[in-house]
């Protein structure tokens, strides 16, 4: 087991029964799913741990993981639904209600395509996006990224970034609100959450689960930026992303689930 300081003891992870953990650039490497973590998904499954992606990613990007992946349910574009899988559909609830929070992303996106100017564009997977308007900045200055996030914030949109998007929408909820509601459903009550569940990510918008999920990981990729959470994770990796991943995997293994 490696980790950059301290590591995680069996006694830490023994009771972790529920793994939440971010997509990209946290279980992705590069933009790939490794093999191994591929595996590292199927051996924890395997071993009674249920696992919950919360991501920025999109509706159409959440079907396929409930569909394929070895998981009970993900939670996506940052908090606007989760997604589970019944037989051969997906179904998905919405935080608020489909039809408002559809209605406010049309109206956010006709306020944000201004800002963008010629210099950003939106997410390749917008058109599959039911409540958030995402923004791609890789390959973007980190102050102009922030200068973005900015003005979006000055016409009242809630704003998340993540390794790869600015993602951003009208709503009262985060991954964090979220992943509260969807540990509800699971029958973890708020005060069990210390014990039962554990969280990985890699990123700016993964710092409220940091301060929600006691037993939380980052893989090393986070490193840059832990200046800029207002909480951190307790445990990092030696390995970035997906390998880091995979770390995490043997630790919550060797420590024997539930």
């Amino acid at each position: 087991m490696m980790f950059q300081g301290p590591a995680p003891s069996p006694d830490d992870l023994s009771g972790v029964r529920y793994l939440f953990t971010d997509i990209d650039d946290t279980l992705t490497t590069k933009g790939r799913l490794l093999p191994q973590t591929y595996q590292a998904l199927w051996d924890l499954h395997d071993a009674g741990i249920d696992i919950v992606p919360v991501t920025g990613g999109s509706a159409g990007w959440c079907e396929h993981i409930v569909r394929a992946w070895p998981v009970v349910a993900a939670i996506g574009e940052s908090g606007a639904f989760v997604m589970t899988a019944k037989g051969n559909r997906a179904e998905c609830e919405f935080w608020e209600d489909e039809a408002v929070q559809r209605q406010r992303q049309a109206q956010h996106m006709a306020a944000v395509l201004p800002l963008l100017g010629d210099r950003f564009r939106l997410a390749h997977d917008q058109h599959l996006r039911l409540a958030d308007v995402a923004v791609d900045i890789v390959g973007h200055d980190r102050a102009d990224v922030d200068a973005l996030a900015a003005r979006i914030r000055a016409i009242g949109g809630t704003v998340a970034i993540s390794s790869v998007h600015i993602n951003t929408w009208i709503g009262n909820y985060d991954k964090q609100a979220m992943s509260a509601r969807v540990l509800h459903r699971l029958g973890v009550e708020d005060s069990d959450v210390a014990r039962y569940v554990s969280f990985v990510g890699d990123s700016r918008n993964d710092a409220p689960m940091f301060g929600f999920v006691a037993k939380s990981f980052g893989v090393a990729n986070i490193v840059p930026i832990l200046g800029d959470l207002p909480q951190r994770p307790r445990w990092i990796t030696s390995s970035p992303a997906g390998l880091g991943f995979v770390e995490i995997a043997n630790a919550l293994l060797q420590a024997g689930g539930r």
